[in-house]
């Protein structure tokens, strides 16, 4: 006897996309079939009939629980909100598993503290987050600064314990990682298997813009664009590009701004080398024209929402390929926070995205553009899963996979507004926003979560996960 069947819903497979029953024993996936073809005696059954069903979103990209610059808020001992708050938003927004951080994100001058080991790093991580969390969660590693060779030399212990991705900056003092300690990192990590995920600027340009323009009285926050410009992305991603080459490293480019590192992604992957790209939603909606509204700068994610024609290079490289996920950076305050700089150097990065990225992706993509809804889990969960070691595990819609699902309802369509969200914050940027669809049942490891715009789960659910990457996947361009 299973414990669950879902009947009825369009389900979303690796394999195809028809009208399906999903069994559920425990916490796994036990058979799909066609609809009809599972036994009807089951613990409960979940009529899905007119709706989606897919793997639980995966966010690949996360700041939860962290200090927030004082530079940037005005204020000491703010911080982005607790696990508790943006796992809860996240389930009701059909995310299962957050990609989060561990390591040292502190723009303030560490000195010559000593490093701690990578090993105690993560633990207090993992405490931070641990019956806190109402999804399944799991880290990047950051490595900042001038890494210590001790520290690298713990990279591959770190790989042993599930952490199969490490984060860099190649700008920001003093988390930038100059590149003699990244050629090292970068060969490290392709020796024991791991893959890279990059914040890739060049620090010279952004450096030489910011003192520029306030030289000629134009820092205002709303020229951000300008100092993190499109040169700047095209020449760090083709320098991370090329180190990546000469050390056999697989590269997920983090948020990636501009049509120029569209192009220089897609460069790479016809030459054979394992580079994959990330696109963030709000980069898909808004342009740096929006900066200059009332408030404009809420919307702001390092690097910067650049021109329409980068946009519309992302949302093209995102429906053909050239680019692999949707993220959020997610890095959630309040408005005070978050509008309180006003300068190129001050204005707050991140904003109360983890709860509609799927919502917003549905629309542009499936809803306005036609993409299969294969190519749509692809860019929402399964291939955050494979760049990052959880697939099949996480991900996919077949037996032995976690029944992490969604059953999202594409007749339910929404005008956004702050009111039906979840996180811990007093404003959105998609306020208004005309949403062609919406989740309304989250499922983790079998567990009903989310059901009927209430929480039924518990923080107590969320468990950190462990992850090693396929060969394949860093070693040459598989999704």
């Amino acid at each position: 006897m299973l414990d669950l069947v879902i009947k009825g819903g369009q389900v979303v497979t690796p394999q195809a996309v028809g009208e399906m029953d999903i069994g559920i024993q425990g916490e796994k996936i036990a058979a799909v079939g066609w609809s009809g073809s599972l036994a009807a005696d089951a613990g409960r059954e979940i009529d899905a009939t007119g709706k989606i069903v897919i793997p639980g979103g995966i966010e690949p990209h996360a700041h939860i629980g962290i200090p927030v610059p004082s530079e940037w808020s005005g204020q000491p001992d703010i911080m982005t909100q607790p696990p508790q708050d943006a796992s809860r938003a996240a389930a009701f927004g059909g995310v299962t598993t957050i990609v989060d951080f561990a390591g040292d994100l502190s723009l303030e001058d560490r000195g010559d503290a000593p490093a701690k080991s990578i090993m105690s790093v993560l633990e207090e991580r993992r405490d931070v987050f641990r019956t806190h969390a109402y999804t399944d969660y799991t880290f990047h590693y950051i490595l900042a600064g001038e890494v210590a060779p001790e520290t690298i030399g713990e990279i591959g212990e770190a790989v042993q314990e599930g952490v199969a991705s490490f984060k860099i900056f190649t700008t920001f003092h003093p988390i930038r990682v100059p590149y003699g300690q990244l050629s090292a990192i970068f060969a490290e990590v392709a020796k024991h298997g791991g893959i890279m995920a990059v914040h890739a600027e060049e620090d010279e340009i952004v450096r030489y813009m910011t003192e520029k323009l306030k030289r000629e009285n134009r820092a205002q926050g709303y020229n951000l664009h300008l100092v993190h410009n499109n040169l700047s992305e095209d020449l760090a991603f083709r320098h991370v590009i090329r180190l990546a080459q000469h050390s056999g490293t697989g590269i997920y480019f983090v948020h990636t701004t501009a049509k120029e590192g569209v192009a220089a992604i897609a460069e790479a992957r016809a030459a054979g080398q394992p580079v994959y790209g990330e696109a963030l939603h709000n980069y898909l909606e808004f342009t740096c024209e929006d900066y200059k509204k009332p408030g404009g700068t809420a919307i702001h994610t390092y690097p910067a929402i650049k021109f329409a024609d980068d946009r519309d290079a992302l949302i093209a490289g995102l429906m053909d390929g050239r680019l692999a996920t949707t993220a959020t950076d997610e890095y959630t305050t309040h408005k005070g926070p978050k509008l309180w700089g006003d300068t190129i150097e001050t204005v707050c990065g991140g904003h109360n995205g983890i709860e509609t990225r799927i919502p917003v992706a549905y629309t542009k993509f499936v809803a306005e553009r036609n993409m299969s809804l294969q190519r749509f889990v692809d860019i929402t969960s399964a291939n955050a899963a494979r760049l990052l070691g959880l697939y099949p595990q996480k991900g996919a819609i077949q037996p032995g996979s976690d029944a992490d699902l969604v059953i999202f309802d594409p007749g339910l369509h929404k005008t956004i507004s702050l009111d039906d969200l979840h996180a811990n914050s007093d404003y959105s940027i998609w306020e208004g926003y005309a949403s062609q669809g919406w989740p309304v049942m989250t499922l983790l490891r079998g567990k009903v979560i989310v059901e009927d715009g209430k929480l039924v789960g518990s923080s107590t659910d969320g468990r950190w996960l462990k992850r090693r990457v396929s060969g394949d996947v860093i070693s040459r361009p598989v999704v």
